[in-house]
């Protein structure tokens, strides 16, 4: 017998960790809104973790694996699947600093912005890609985030 699951059913595991930072967005509405981008996304298994970091933590992150200079509000590592398992496996990294920074920036609230951060992150990690330069927040992937956020900012409102 299989002990995969059952044709239909979904396993998404997604794993929250703090790193003893403070963040205003809970861990159980992080894990819900990479759960909702997975659903939307068509992802039926996945083990993700979302991890929040300090500014001198990202930017080790970035230097060591992207070789660039200087702390970024999140950082994707998407694995690839084992061949047949389809299983979606990959780490999101966010800065809840930079977070605060950009909400700011942008006249929206930090727990928008970390939200955003995390639709983003897992978008990432499966597989959806922007251009760095201008035309970013003009690309299908900022396009599908914007939607994506909307609908998680949504579902929050129904449960507060």
């Amino acid at each position: 017998m299989n002990g995969g699951p059952r044709p239909g059913s979904e396993t998404l595991r997604v794993g929250i960790a703090c790193e003893g930072l403070r963040a205003s967005v809970s861990a159980r509405r992080m894990a819900d809104a990479t759960r909702r981008v997975l659903r939307a996304e068509g992802v039926r298994e996945a083990m993700l973790s979302i991890t929040l970091v300090s500014p001198s933590a990202m930017a080790r992150l970035n230097r060591r694996h992207l070789g660039h200079a200087g702390v970024t509000d999140v950082i994707s590592f998407g694995f690839s699947p084992t061949p047949g398992a389809g299983v979606v496996v990959g780490d999101v990294y966010v800065c809840p600093a930079v977070a605060r920074a950009n909400a700011r920036a942008a006249g929206c609230g930090v727990r928008e912005e970390l939200l955003r951060l995390v639709v983003h992150g897992t978008l990432h990690v499966l597989g959806w890609d922007h251009p760095e330069d201008g035309t970013r927040e003009a690309s299908p992937m900022w396009r599908r985030q914007e939607r994506l956020l909307a609908a998680v900012l949504r579902g929050q409102a129904r449960l507060a």
